[in-house]
């Protein structure tokens, strides 16, 4: 498919999030769509799949000019796109998720047996274990990530839009992905990806593209520059060294304390402990119990036994309320499904946490929620054309910066960040470390759960290493390296010992 952008521009209200963008996507590649947040990567892409009309210019497909491509017609024409954000209908099941729009039909009546046979057999061409009946709501965000991927796979596509789609995935889920992206090139399918992973993008894409404040910069191939130059045209400038230098000298006595956690069989007695200042990672592996241990300590998930202390004074882990008032914030993962109120705006998704916890007052006052969001805005640099507007108006960027203000508001005394970068680019990856690293250094003590090693040898004063629901490895500061944690992940010690 021949897909040529041609003199694009898109305008929200005041603010141009696409500034005159044009290039093409050459036929029967990987193209590497990069830039920052609120770069217009996703705009540009919306406008593509039929999401989004222009303000003006148009799109040139197989040589014809479409001034507005509906969903339906971007979709007639072949254009798939695997969106960021889920798009998945929690209470239906995974094959009439699939087929949702385009079902099958046998004598005006849904043909349930085709569609779970075809869902059966696309999950088979993955390589991927799905029950086409199961409820998608009991499924891992994983393999709803997958699902949205299978959708593309099930029809004819002829060109695919992968919207960060690696963001939940294993190890071994990316590089079933990328198997899958390397068949549709093979059979003349053109594919868009998007991605904040630099190793992703260069082992994965055949040339690139990139966007900065809505405008075309440049293009190439990915064989003709290094991570450090991509990076470069991403930011727009040569990369000081942003190293967070690395000091314990802050780091006080134990203030928190996990003792013999269990949730069956999730993980079972799990037992740590976290100083004043530390920052504490926890990492591993797909199916190793971290999501569910994270869920735990905010009272997200009901104890099976075990207690958590707090300075001293155990902790009632009955209600999220209760432990958000004992002092402890959490920002979850997945914000579009654990965080973001869609129909809330920029402001009041901002001041939701302090709403619950710390206000006190009859009414609210839109002078005092703009002052809070101009204070939070300075110290997260969210870009927001105003606090009124609705939070969906933000890049996924932004949107997790409104997340960050929004818990880092109660001054607590603990925080604990469940995949914190997931949908951040570089730069504001770079920034969420310095968030963090500025609140090691008031004393705040942080459990982080990554399974990034470049973002855990930069935030960590200690790892904890978890396997199959329980701790396998500790490791301070000078020992962390990538070969040990995956060793430990990956239980190999064990097996060793067997």
């Amino acid at each position: 498919m021949k897909v040529e952008f041609k003199n694009i521009y898109k305008n929200f209200g005041a603010v141009q999030a696409l500034d005159d963008v044009s290039f093409s996507v050459p036929e029967a590649q990987i193209l590497g769509l990069l830039g920052e947040n609120g770069a217009g990567k996703s705009t540009l892409m919306n406008i593509l799949g039929g999401v989004l009309k222009p303000s003006s210019g148009s799109i040139m497909i197989n040589g014809e000019a479409n001034a507005f491509l509906s969903t339906v017609k971007a979709k007639e024409l072949g254009i798939s796109f695997i969106h960021q954000e889920l798009n998945l209908v929690n209470d239906l099941k995974v094959y009439e998720n699939l087929f949702l729009n385009d079902e099958i039909t046998k004598y005006g009546f849904l043909n349930k047996k085709e569609m779970i046979e075809r869902s059966k057999a696309v999950f088979k061409k993955m390589k991927v274990e799905i029950d086409p009946e199961a409820f998608v709501r009991d499924l891992d965000t994983s393999r709803k990530q997958l699902i949205e991927i299978a959708k593309a796979v099930l029809f004819d596509s002829k060109l695919i839009i992968f919207d960060e789609p690696t963001t939940a995935l294993t190890n071994k889920e990316i590089k079933i992905l990328f198997d899958i992206m390397r068949e549709f090139r093979n059979n003349q399918i053109s594919c868009i990806y998007i991605s904040h992973k630099m190793p992703e993008l260069f082992e994965i894409c055949d040339s690139y593209v990139v966007l900065r404040d809505g405008k075309f910069v440049d293009k190439g191939l990915f064989k003709d520059i290094d991570e450090q130059k991509a990076t470069e045209l991403l930011v727009g400038k040569k990369l000081a060294n942003q190293e967070i230098e690395y000091d314990e000298s802050h780091i006080g006595d134990i203030v928190y304390e996990v003792k013999d956690l269990t949730i069956t069989p999730f993980f079972e007695d799990v037992s740590f402990h976290l100083k004043k200042g530390e920052v504490l990672v926890i990492t591993g592996l797909f199916g190793d119990g971290r999501g569910e241990l994270a869920e735990a300590l905010f009272a997200d998930r009901k104890i099976e036994r075990g207690e958590v202390i707090l300075n001293g004074q155990k902790l009632k882990m009955n209600s999220i309320i209760s432990v958000m008032k004992s002092g402890i914030s959490m920002v979850p993962r997945n914000r579009k499904e654990r965080s973001i109120i869609s129909d809330l705006s920029i402001s009041d998704n901002l001041s939701m946490a302090y709403f619950t916890s710390k206000h006190k007052k009859l009414f609210v006052k839109r002078n005092e929620e703009n002052e809070r969001f101009e204070k939070n805005q300075k110290i997260t640099q969210i870009k927001a054309e105003s606090p009124l507007k609705k939070i969906t108006t933000l890049s996924g960027g932004n949107q997790q910066k409104v997340i960050f203000s929004r818990w880092f508001e109660l001054n607590s005394d603990v925080y604990i960040l469940d995949n914190p970068t997931q949908g951040i680019d570089v730069g504001a990856k770079s920034e969420v470390y310095h968030l963090i690293h500025e609140l090691s250094l008031q004393g705040k003590s942080v459990i982080v759960f990554s399974s990034e090693y470049t973002e855990i040898k930069k935030i960590a004063n200690r790892v904890i290493v978890m396997y199959r629901g329980t701790i396998n490895k500790e490791l301070v500061h000078e020992q962390i390296n990538e070969v040990d944690i995956m060793y430990y992940a990956t239980g190999s010690n064990l097996k060793e010992k067997n």
